[in-house]
Order: C-alpha cells, then sequence, then structure tokens
C-alpha cells in the first residue's frame, strides 16, 4: 500500500550532500504538482480563519462526500428491495371494475324457421345498451422456490450494500486523517525553515559584526550571505507546501476552495499495540469491508445460481375471485338485477422444456458465482500483502524513531557550540554551516519518521476496518 511521504524543504548546502538536495528537489517537485492537482489551484480568501480538528477534517468528510451519499442511497435501495422481494410470497388482492354503453348492440342469427320465415336468417340481439362488472380476485403463490430463494438474495444484498458503505466509510475516514496529518507535517517543515531562517540571519549579523571588526575575512561575511539567500527559497517552498496541504485537506473534506482553514494540533508518535500489530493477519480477514462486501457478492451469485435452477420445480398457487354484474337497457335500473358469483382454486405449472434456456441460464449463473470467488480469493492475498508491508513500514519508522531520539538534541547542541566556537574566533563558517545543516537533516528525519508511522497506523486502521470512536461505522440495519 502506498503511503504519502513527508519531504524535506530544505537545500543540503554542503558539497558532500549536493546529490541529496538535487533528490529532495526533485520530490518536492512532485509534491507540489500532486498537492495542486488535489487542490484544484484553489486560493485562500481572507476571510477569519476556520479552525479544524481531525474530527472535523473526518466528520466533514463523511457529510460532503458525493460517493458516501451514493453509498447510503445505495443501503435504502437495497432495503427496498428485501420489501419487494418480500412482497412475491404474500398475497395479491386485485379490484377491477367496468362499465359500458353499447351504441349497436351486437346480434347473432337463428334460422328463419323459428319466426315462420323458412329458408331465412334472422339477427337477433344478444345484450342491454348499459352493462358493468366488478371483481375482485387473490392469488396467493403456496410453493415457488424463486420467491424464497429471492428473498434470501435481496437480505444478503442489503447486508452487501452496508459492508460497500462501511468500506466507503473506512476509506474516507483514512483520506481525511491522513490529509490533517499532510498539513500538520507541513506546518511543523514550515516552521522549521522559519526558524532556520532566522539562524542565517542572525549568523550573517554576527559574521558582519565581526568583519567590520575586522575579526573574519570578507569570505566568510560572503559564504554567510549565499548562505542565507539559499535558505530564503526553500522558506517559499515549505509556505506554498503548507498552502498545498491545506487545500488537499479542503478537497478530501469537500469544502469551497476559498474557504479559509487552520487546524489544531500535534503531529505526535503514538505506538500501535503490539497486540494489534500481532493479529492483525487473522483481523484483516475477519473485518476488512471490502472482503466482506466481496463475500456477500459471491453469496448473491450463489443464491442466483439457485433461482435459475428453481425453474426447474413447479409453481403451486391458491386463487379465487368475487364478481358482480348487472345488465339493464335504461341506466337509471342497471343496479337493480345484479348477479354474484364467485369461485376459488389450484392453479400448477412446470416447466417440461424451453430450449435447454434453463441450462443455459444456471451455467451463466454458475459462472458468476466461481468469478466471484476468485475475486475472493484474490482479494485476500493482496490484503494479506498489504497488511505485512504496512506493518513492516510502521516497523522501519518505528525504528527511525528511537534512532531519531537524541539526534535532533544533539545536533541542536553541536550548532550552538558550532556558533559559539565561531563567534570566539575558533571554529571557521564552515563549521556553523556543517552543524546548521545537521541541524536541519535531524530535524527533518524526525518529523518525517513521526509521518511516516502516523500514516502506516492510518493504512492499518483501513485495512482492519477500524476507525475511531467517534465515527459511526455502518447504517442501521432495518
Amino acid at each position: 500500500m502506498k503511503k504519502q511521504r513527508p519531504l524535506p524543504f530544505f537545500s543540503l548546502t554542503a558539497s558532500s550532500t549536493s546529490r541529496a538536495g538535487r533528490s529532495s528537489r526533485r520530490s518536492l517537485a512532485c509534491f507540489l504538482l500532486i498537492g495542486s492537482f488535489l487542490s484544484g489551484g484553489a486560493q485562500r480568501s481572507s476571510g477569519q480563519p476556520v479552525v479544524i480538528t481531525v474530527k472535523d477534517a473526518v466528520s466533514q468528510t463523511l457529510q460532503n462526500n458525493y460517493e458516501l451519499a451514493q453509498a447510503r442511497m445505495e443501503v435504502e435501495r437495497a432495503d427496498a428491495m428485501v420489501k419487494e422481494a418480500w412482497g412475491t410470497a404474500l398475497p395479491k388482492l386485485d379490484l377491477s371494475a367496468s362499465y359500458s354503453r353499447a351504441i349497436k348492440k351486437p346480434v347473432f342469427f337463428l334460422p328463419g324457421d323459428f319466426f315462420g320465415q323458412p329458408g331465412t336468417v334472422k339477427p337477433v340481439e344478444i345484450g342491454s345498451t348499459n352493462a358493468f362488472s366488478a371483481l375482485v380476485t387473490a392469488n396467493q403463490v403456496l410453493f415457488n422456490s424463486a420467491v424464497f430463494v429471492g428473498v434470501g438474495a435481496a437480505k444478503i444484498y442489503s447486508r452487501g450494500a452496508r459492508e460497500g458503505y462501511r468500506a466507503r466509510v473506512v476509506e474516507y475516514v483514512a483520506r481525511a486523517r491522513k490529509a490533517y496529518f499532510g498539513v500538520l507535517v507541513a506546518r511543523q517543515l514550515l516552521d522549521l525553515a522559519r526558524q532556520t531562517m532566522k539562524n542565517s540571519e542572525d549568523n550573517l549579523k554576527n559574521v558582519r559584526l565581526l568583519a567590520a571588526q575586522g575579526l573574519v575575512s570578507e569570505y566568510d561575511q560572503l559564504r554567510a550571505e549565499v548562505t542565507l539567500e539559499n535558505v530564503k527559497p526553500e522558506l517559499i517552498n515549505a509556505e506554498n507546501g503548507y498552502e498545498i496541504a491545506l487545500n488537499a485537506l479542503k478537497s478530501v473534506m469537500a469544502v469551497p476552495y476559498d474557504t479559509v482553514i487552520e487546524v489544531t494540533g500535534e503531529m505526535e508518535y503514538h505506538p500501535v499495540s503490539d497486540s494489534l500489530t500481532a493479529a492483525a493477519q487473522e483481523i484483516v480477514l475477519a473485518n476488512n469491508p471490502s472482503l466482506a462486501f466481496l463475500k456477500t457478492q459471491a453469496e448473491v451469485n450463489d443464491a442466483i445460481v439457485s433461482a435459475q435452477r428453481s425453474e426447474y420445480l413447479p409453481i403451486l398457487s391458491a386463487f379465487g375471485n368475487y364478481q358482480y354484474q348487472g345488465q339493464s337497457n335504461e341506466f337509471r335500473n342497471l343496479t337493480q338485477e345484479v348477479i354474484a358469483s364467485s369461485q376459488v382454486g389450484l392453479s400448477l405449472s412446470l416447466n417440461i422444456f424451453n430450449g435447454l434456456q434453463t441450462t443455459a441460464r444456471v451455467q451463466q449463473a454458475q459462472v458468476d458465482y466461481k468469478k466471484s470467488l476468485e475475486q475472493v480469493n484474490g482479494a485476500t492475498q493482496n490484503l494479506q500483502t498489504s497488511t505485512e508491508s504496512v506493518l513492516l513500514q510502521l516497523n522501519k519508522a518505528r525504528r527511525k524513531i528511537e534512532a531519531q531520539g537524541k539526534t535532533v538534541e544533539q545536533a541542536g547542541r553541536g550548532y550552538t557550540i558550532a556558533t559559539t566556537r565561531y563567534n570566539s574566533g575558533l571554529g571557521t563558517l564552515l563549521e556553523v554551516n556543517d552543524a546548521q545543516l545537521a541541524l536541519i537533516r535531524a530535524n527533518v528525519n524526525r518529523i518525517e519518521a513521526v509521518y511516516e508511522y502516523t500514516a502506516a497506523a492510518v493504512d492499518l486502521d483501513q485495512l482492519l476496518g477500524r476507525v475511531p470512536d467517534y465515527v459511526t461505522l455502518e447504517e442501521e440495519e432495518e
């Protein structure tokens, strides 16, 4: 699983690290390009900033995301399908009524012998000018395998829709958290760039004072000025990177591009429990919502196979009807003579032969079911591999954090010593520059390591189907 890596926003000034500086700048260019794409060219407005916590970021993402809205609608649609499936098993009751007025009555012909006119035929009108009927029919399925299989399949589909919704929630919670933490790390890098600028400015002031007294050479002053000028573009990059991170967060939250936001909190190291990492491979197979969604799809396809096979079985239904009808040549007398009739019975139908269509449909359904099983197997292997990769990322980041535990403090002390030595005439400007470079690298490495660990922990939560306590994970089933 890929993770977004925070990038140092500082050029490495020592000649021995020029290659690392070029690599960092190339990575920075890619980071800025990706951030610009995510932000859609958003610009900050001059309004009052909206303070965002990680909880706010997640809440806004879940509330505004259109894909989550579609997933919620799919759950509602699945619930309606369950009701529809149950409806096929319940009795059907229909009412129909009709009225007709004969403009010209129909006739049938009788031999003229009946009327004393042998050898001829005579038309005789039938029916009345006005006629009405009202019919109530009832039908109840007693046995139809497709009906009962359909109810079960609809329930499975409803469960699958909820798993799909849960997978979307878990995914966008992870996106929101990583975007939020991306802002935190960009802000830390910006603070570091500002501190580096201040250090360079203070160093240049000291060098100029010493140069005015003739204690250092003109070369040292030029070197200090060049160092300060080299830091300025990195501060600009850090400021731009922070704006890009903010725009990326706004993009994930789906808030207007001109909304002014600022985040609270600090990037902190919160180790994942050893018990969770030890059981991660088992948990991911049991709780991953995307895998659960694929499994429900396989169950639905299995139910479809049974539904297609049900065409081989008979259908037994009970029916009944009750009818009122009446006729009259005068409309006002239409209801005087009303006849009621009723009947009940059973209906049995069995498919004997339909051109092997049922066999073909069963075969197609079986292929779809096998395909869904292959998807489940493939997803299972991918999840296990992804989980192992995330665990390795966590372990690597943890080791980096432990290794950098004292490095920042030592680098800070080294920079202070180098500056003091130089001001005392005992050291060189090269020592100061090297000490400042070491301090920058130590801070950036520490920030990167904490972000890498945090991002990997978020990825692990997504794989395991875990979300923070303040997130409602799934829709309640009706």
